[in-house]
């Protein structure tokens, strides 16, 4: 059976994917590029990390693959928007992929292997179309890590109930914590592992991210499908959404996004 995307691609959820830039959630691989890189973008989503980093490997080659067709479709127009010639978008299986060996120099996954049954298999497979000393940038989030305040019963039983549902899609919303011991079960060495935030602590911030989430509770896939295992009803995910909207408005609100960031070589 493939993998069961737990988040969905609803306009709650791409409300936050089409945030992500390379320097908010890739900075720590930036360091490393440079101009004439062939690149492969896995989980690529509606593309926004992807064109950042088409700009700093151009002309180089650049690939963003996912398994959903309807978010490639954004990406696609977002790529034709942007005139980024060097780049192609399409479908695509993280597990069987349709390239040649050794034809990357970069691979890079953001928030991919916590939603798949099998990341290490993922890994070698990303592995096998990295060129001799080809580098992977992979990261990843730890939901059990995420720290709040103040204190919200709502927002506690809405992280239990997300590990919940991750757990019987058979994926892990721990990976963070994971990450380094996935990587080196591939293959991989010469790691070097770091971690960096998303942190929401000012008005704005607070709203955007507590609104997002409030409209995922009651749609999105994660919420239909906290309704279909029996773990949740309506009712129940409409009170967290409110609980969220009540944290939002709390004046000393603090929300962590703790993350892990693995640079390895083939």
């Amino acid at each position: 059976m493939p993998d069961i995307y737990t988040h969905g691609h609803q306009a709650s959820v791409l409300r936050s994917h089409t945030w992500r830039t390379a320097e908010n959630s890739a900075g720590y691989l930036l360091p490393a590029l440079r101009s004439g890189l062939a690149l492969l973008d896995v989980g690529c989503g509606p593309g926004t990390i992807t064109l950042d980093l088409a700009r700093r490997v151009a002309p180089g080659r650049v690939v963003g693959i996912d398994a959903s067709a309807e978010v490639i479709e954004r990406a696609e127009a977002a790529r034709i928007g942007a005139g980024a010639e060097n780049v192609g978008f399409t479908t695509g299986d993280v597990y069987a992929l349709e390239a040649d060996d050794a034809s990357f120099d970069v691979v890079h996954a953001h928030q991919v292997l916590q939603h798949l049954s099998d990341p290490v298999r993922a890994l070698v497979e990303l592995r096998r179309v990295l060129r001799p000393d080809g580098l992977l940038a992979v990261r990843d989030g730890d939901y059990g890590s995420f720290t709040w305040s103040p204190v919200s019963p709502g927002l506690d039983r809405w992280n239990e109930l997300y590990h919940h549902v991750t757990a019987r899609n058979g994926a892990d919303a721990d990976a963070g914590r994971h990450l380094m011991g996935w990587v080196r079960a591939a293959g991989f060495g010469h790691l070097t592992v770091t971690s960096s935030t998303w942190t929401f602590a000012d008005p704005d911030g607070r709203a955007w991210w507590a609104g997002l989430w409030a409209d995922r509770c009651v749609d999105s896939s994660f919420a239909q499908q906290a309704i279909e295992y029996g773990f949740a009803d309506a009712a129940e995910l409409a009170a967290i959404a409110d609980a969220w909207r009540a944290w939002a408005t709390e004046p000393d609100g603090f929300f962590m996004v703790p993350h892990v960031e693995v640079l390895a070589r083939r």
